[in-house]
């Protein structure tokens, strides 16, 4: 098992990224969340990490803290959810939105996440309610767990590249339909600018189709 990885960043182009560690390169795959914490290329990296082995690949996912590490493995052990739809649901909507949803049985605020009905909706609230009190979540969503984040983690700088192109094929990858992704962006570049970076035209896509 692979719990932790801790090295240089070489590549990030959601939700895939690179990190050289003693000259082994893994591929992880992250939220949004994550990503959003990242530092800059060529800076160390320290993600937590789940390892899944299929019968067809072997998938590496990290994450900025053991938290949301911890509810990913929660999601994924609810009937339905795999580690894809886990990583959207991370991506789309935060951990403290998350656990309201859950608390308040709003079905509505889930349905809007890619993969998300209402049959899976209806059975996230009813199997994760119980499962989050083994997260010792407290006040919506602040866990009461040690570690925390990791200060080596700074805010994003994304290096030059098509910005639009990129967004757009990181909606697409977390299971948005490529209409879907394309409408999105343009609306997101038209409220931020032309020189909005990557993230911030996911971070504002993800938004406005969560909360629209």
């Amino acid at each position: 098992m692979i719990g932790r990885l801790k090295g240089e960043l070489l590549e990030k182009h959601p939700p895939q990224l690179l990190i050289d560690v003693n000259g082994v390169g893994y591929e992880v795959e992250a939220s949004m969340n994550t990503f959003y914490r990242l530092p800059e290329l060529g800076k160390q990296v320290i993600l937590f990490t789940h390892f899944v082995v299929r019968e067809d690949a072997q998938l590496l996912y990290g994450f900025a803290d053991r938290e949301e590490r911890l509810l990913f493995r929660t999601l994924i052990k609810v009937n339905g959810v795999g580690p894809k739809l886990a990583l959207t649901i991370l991506s789309g909507i935060s951990t403290n939105d998350f656990v309201r949803s859950v608390h308040d049985q709003d079905t509505a605020a889930l349905v809007r996440l890619p993969g998300v009905g209402k049959k899976t909706a209806e059975r996230l609230i009813v199997e994760m309610k119980d499962k989050l009190k083994d997260l010792q979540v407290k006040d919506f969503g602040e866990f009461q767990l040690s570690g925390g984040g990791d200060p080596d983690l700074a805010e994003p700088v994304m290096p030059a590249t098509d910005h639009r192109a990129e967004a757009e094929s990181a909606l697409v990858a977390l299971g948005y339909k490529p209409v879907q992704a394309t409408k999105a962006i343009a609306a997101a570049e038209k409220a931020l600018g032309v020189g909005a970076s990557s993230e911030d035209l996911i971070r504002q896509s993800l938004k406005s189709m969560v909360t629209g």
